[in-house]
């Protein structure tokens, strides 16, 4: 990320949240834009283009579910979900949104700081690509200049994560990738045994670049062990 100042767009209706997370962005360098409700935060990311959303769920008039989905029609902006909600079923719907991280109420400064810091390291991902300039396998091909991926020659839409976890996987074709180092290749530090950021990775990449995600041909699960990307021959 280029830009000297980093643009946070915080989504949230409690004014306690509010105050906590608005005042120690503030206080390490970030520029803040804020919604109450989720029509509001859907114009702003529009409007202002953030380099991070903090995205809670339980907010007036769009849910935090559905603010997710529509930013996910035209960006790829890091979103980390703030939910109250410690059911995994709905981290998990908010992980199939498209948001990357979540972070559950309530939560420490630290904590909230180092998941801003670790998403937006996350975008300045590039360490590693291949020397070639793109991947080509079947009718799927990965630009990494550009860091775009083609399927059929149509663009296929990632959000950042997405993209990681499919450059690590492709780097790498026909080797086996054992979780533990996904994790920490895609999300860093501090998210090793959170296999379930992976499994919905994986399970968003399917249904984005697989005919069929259900009998996937490129990205082959090994049961308790990790992923590989297959050659299709």
């Amino acid at each position: 990320m280029n830009k000297e100042i980093v643009r946070i767009l915080v989504v949230e209706d409690e004014p306690k949240y509010i105050w906590a997370i608005t005042t120690n962005l503030k206080a390490r360098g970030y520029l803040v834009l804020s919604a109450q409700d989720g029509q509001n935060a859907v114009e702003l990311a529009v409007s202002e283009e953030p380099d991070l959303v903090l995205l809670d769920i339980k907010i007036p008039g769009l849910n935090g579910y559905e603010v997710c989905r529509r930013i996910r029609e035209f960006s790829t902006v890091p979103i980390i979900m703030i939910t109250a909600m410690a059911e995994e079923s709905d981290k998990v719907h908010g992980l199939d949104m498209g948001a990357d991280d979540y972070i559950t109420k309530p939560f420490s400064v630290p904590e909230l700081l180092a998941r801003v810091k670790a998403a937006l390291r996350r975008v300045e991902y590039s360490d590693g690509l291949p020397s070639d300039a793109s991947f080509q396998a079947g009718d799927l091909r990965v630009d990494f200049t550009l860091q775009r991926v083609f399927l059929q020659e149509q663009e296929v839409k990632l959000t950042p994560t997405e993209y990681r976890l499919l450059s690590e996987l492709v780097k790498q074709p026909g080797r086996l990738l054992v979780t533990d180092y996904l994790m920490e290749k895609v999300w860093g530090h501090g998210y090793d045994g959170n296999e379930k950021l992976i499994r919905q990775a994986i399970h968003r990449l399917r249904k984005k670049i697989e005919q069929d995600p259900r009998n996937p041909v490129y990205i082959q699960t090994r049961p308790g062990l990790g992923y590989m990307f297959f050659l299709p021959g």
